[in-house]
């Protein structure tokens, strides 16, 4: 009588990158839903711009609630299209969470990546859910250019948040190593630092000038919107020309000593569409504050704004790479 054959251990593995993907017919889509995620946070900040410069930003009442007892616009005799403003802005919230959502799902998933980068994956839903505390907070306490202003301050850190995963995926998970000398990155982190004083003098002069809030709010930001205004003007220049020395070492670095080609290729073009960016933002600052600030005009600068803190963080993380 023959003996059977002993069963085939059962193998256990410890190691995460071991484990079967869910979600791997899906994987090929991460670098769109990253680049959905980028546009999406620029995209609320132009339509937050219209519900300030239409004077909607008290469309609704309340929140969570549009009106009292209920989540959409209430129709009566004197509604007018203020409420349905605001209220489009509150759903395209439900859109950046959707979004948010599948970033998370994509990015944490995918343990063929350092713990460092599927971290990443939790800011845009952490984003959204403190936007949209914040937005009601501003409801709530009826639009105090304070709120208002912090509410922008907070989509520019997450349009730079957002540029960095995109950025990242893009990237290996090796230690970052730089294009160029200790120089070069001085430069990056001084048009980050300068970026950050840029728009958040924009928002003081905004806050401190007639497109604050609502004109039913009788206080805006106590400063001096002429002085902020000169204040805004002179780091965006400060700005400018970091941004020009940042180019010439990059143009100069190959004859001074070897450089990574395609990497310094990249960065250059980063750098030159950050000028480009930069020349048409401050270009129609100066047309709408000559003009008196007509509202379509400030809402291409706002829109420029987002654009600025994308095309900035690309430029700045261009200058490194890792394998």
């Amino acid at each position: 009588m023959s003996t059977p054959a002993p069963a085939e251990p059962v193998r256990i593995t410890s190691d995460p990158a071991d484990a079967p993907d869910r979600f791997a017919r899906f994987r090929g889509w991460t670098r769109g839903v990253l680049v959905a995620n980028v546009v999406a946070q620029i995209g609320i900040i132009v339509t937050g711009g219209a519900v300030r410069l239409t004077d909607s930003g008290l469309g609704c009442s309340t929140w969570p609630h549009c009106e009292p007892g209920s989540f959409t616009p209430v129709l009566h005799e004197a509604t007018s299209i203020h409420p349905y403003i605001e209220f489009g802005n509150r759903l395209l919230t439900f859109v950046l969470a959707a979004v948010a959502v599948a970033v998370l799902v994509l990015v944490w998933t995918d343990r063929r990546r350092s713990p460092e980068y599927r971290a990443l994956g939790f800011v845009p839903i952490a984003g959204v859910v403190a936007q949209a505390l914040i937005g009601g907070v501003v409801v709530l306490l009826h639009l105090h250019p304070g709120w208002v202003s912090l509410h922008f301050g907070v989509s520019a850190a997450l349009v730079w948040f957002s540029a960095y995963l995109l950025h990242r995926h893009g990237e290996g998970d090796g230690p970052p190593v730089p294009v160029g000398p200790r120089a070069l990155r001085v430069a990056g982190w001084l048009l980050t630092a300068l970026m950050a004083a840029v728009v958040i003098l924009g928002v003081l002069v905004t806050g401190a000038g007639p497109h604050s809030g609502d004109t039913t709010v009788g206080y805006r930001l106590a400063l001096d919107p002429y002085l902020m205004t000169r204040a805004h003007s002179a780091t965006v220049w400060l700005f400018v020309a970091v941004l020009v020395a940042l180019l010439v070492m990059l143009h100069r670095l190959p004859r001074r000593e070897g450089a990574d080609v395609d990497a310094l290729g990249g960065a250059r073009r980063a750098a030159w569409l950050l000028v480009v960016v930069t020349l048409s933002q401050g270009l129609v600052g100066y047309v709408q504050y000559f003009t008196g600030l007509p509202e379509i005009l400030v809402a291409v600068h706002m829109l420029g704004a987002g654009v600025l803190v994308w095309a900035t963080a690309r430029t700045v993380l261009r200058l490194r790479t890792r394998a």
